[in-house]
């Protein structure tokens, strides 16, 4: 992947974090869990991801979330 800049927004009323690698474009959502990953439908490329519950999920688990991709 090519350097992009990354872009996080973390809603704190919805426990929703966003994360966007490079320019906001149209692309498809694959869910897996909590995490809706964000694909580019020409390159198959992740452009961004989504994670619901993000506080949430930390003070449930001690350990990291983990995504295979």
């Amino acid at each position: 992947m090519k350097n992009k800049k990354i872009t996080i927004d973390y809603d704190k009323e919805a426990d929703v974090l966003y994360v966007s690698l490079g320019d906001p474009i149209k692309a498809v959502t694959e869910e897996v869990d909590n995490v809706g990953i964000r694909i580019d439908e020409n390159t198959n490329e992740i452009v961004g991801f989504t994670v619901i519950n993000f506080i949430k999920s930390f003070k449930k688990n001690s350990k990291p979330i983990e995504i295979n991709v």
